[in-house]
């Protein structure tokens, strides 16, 4: 179904088959499971560290720090000193671009997985195997489930 948000109760409960007195079946619950899944958010694979570094240059104050960077080089390249620390410019504009891109996106993977800790462990639902209101864990969620919904107060 597109945009479940956007019908009516009554759509939903035809399209899932759901009575809204009892809620859905055993049945109906591992038939949803069986084509939708687990309510879940799925795992990523962590990224390797220069996959890392690499995401980092497409931001476009990256982008003009490296061609900073460059030109500093080709400059140094092109001075009448022989000295190496012509070189040093460029290579701490380079070393800080490398160290921000690491610390960065570590830093939004985490909070990617501190968002994960927040989702709702417990659901209360409508289930014809149980009297009532029961309490399931909220990754056993299936479309078409009857969900109360309410406040912490």
């Amino acid at each position: 179904m597109e945009n479940p948000h956007a019908r009516t109760c009554e759509e939903l409960l035809r399209f899932y088959s759901v009575n809204p007195e009892i809620g859905l079946s055993d049945e109906q619950v591992e038939k949803s499971r069986e084509k939708y899944g687990w309510n879940e958010l799925p795992a990523e694979e962590g990224k390797q560290l220069w996959q890392l570094i690499l995401e980092q240059f497409d931001d476009l104050l990256v982008k003009i720090l490296l061609l900073a960077a460059i030109v500093s080089f080709v400059l140094a390249l092109f001075e009448h000193d022989d000295q190496i620390t012509a070189f040093v410019e460029p290579f701490v504009i380079l070393l800080i671009l490398i160290a921000n891109a690491a610390v960065g996106e570590r830093n939004a993977e985490s909070a990617i997985e501190a968002l994960k800790e927040y989702e709702p462990e417990m659901a209360k639902v409508l289930r014809q195997s149980k009297v009532g209101v029961a309490m399931i864990k909220a990754k056993e969620l299936v479309p078409g489930d009857i969900v109360e919904v309410s406040g912490n107060r």
